[in-house]
C-alpha cells in the first residue's frame, strides 16, 4: 500500500455501470469459482478464473461504488495509523490512543508515531459488538420480563 491515498469518487456514469455488473455478478455469489472473459476497450482479451471469495470482495466493491462510494482494500495484516484505527472504529484518536495505552488494542511505536495491525482493530470490533449486542439482548430481555412491551 503506498503512502500517498487516491480517492475517486464514482462518476454517475461508473456508478450505473456498477449496479449493472453487480446485477449480472451477483447470479454466482454462491459458487467456489468463476470464470470471467474479458475485452478492453484496447481490444485486448483474456480468459481468467476468480475464486468465490475474491467474487465476493468484487460484489462488495462494486456495492459501494454503485451507491456513489469511494473505497480503499487495505491487506488483513496490514499496519495503519491510529486516525485510520480510529476512523474504523468510530471513534476519536485520543480515545484510541488511550485504548491502546491501556492494552486493550496491541501496537508497536516507529518512532514517534503508534503503528497498530488492522486484524488487532477488526478483533477489538468484532468483541465490542459482540459485548454490545449481548447486552441489548439482555435489555430487551429485561425489559420483556417487566411488560414494557419491546
Amino acid at each position: 500500500m503506498s503512502a500517498q491515498k487516491i480517492v475517486h469518487l464514482p462518476t454517475a456514469a461508473e456508478v450505473e455501470q456498477a449496479k449493472l455488473s453487480s446485477r449480472t455478478l451477483s447470479k454466482y455469489a454462491d459458487v467456489d469459482r468463476v470464470q470471467l472473459s474479458l475485452r478492453g476497450s484496447n481490444g485486448e482479451t483474456d480468459e481468467l478464473v476468480l475464486p468465490g471469495h475474491v467474487l465476493q470482495i468484487l460484489l462488495d466493491v462494486l456495492a459501494e461504488v454503485s451507491q456513489g462510494n469511494a473505497i480503499s482494500l487495505i491487506p488483513y495484516h496490514q499496519e495503519i495509523s491510529t486516525q485510520d484505527a480510529a476512523n474504523l472504529l468510530n471513534v476519536s484518536r485520543p480515545f484510541l490512543v488511550r485504548l491502546l495505552e491501556s492494552g486493550d488494542i496491541p501496537f508497536r511505536k516507529v518512532g514517534a508515531h503508534r503503528r497498530v495491525k488492522l486484524q488487532d482493530v477488526l478483533s477489538y470490533k468484532e468483541q465490542i459488538d459482540r459485548q454490545r449486542h449481548a447486552a441489548l439482548d439482555e435489555l430487551a430481555e429485561l425489559s420483556q420480563d417487566e411488560g414494557m412491551g419491546y
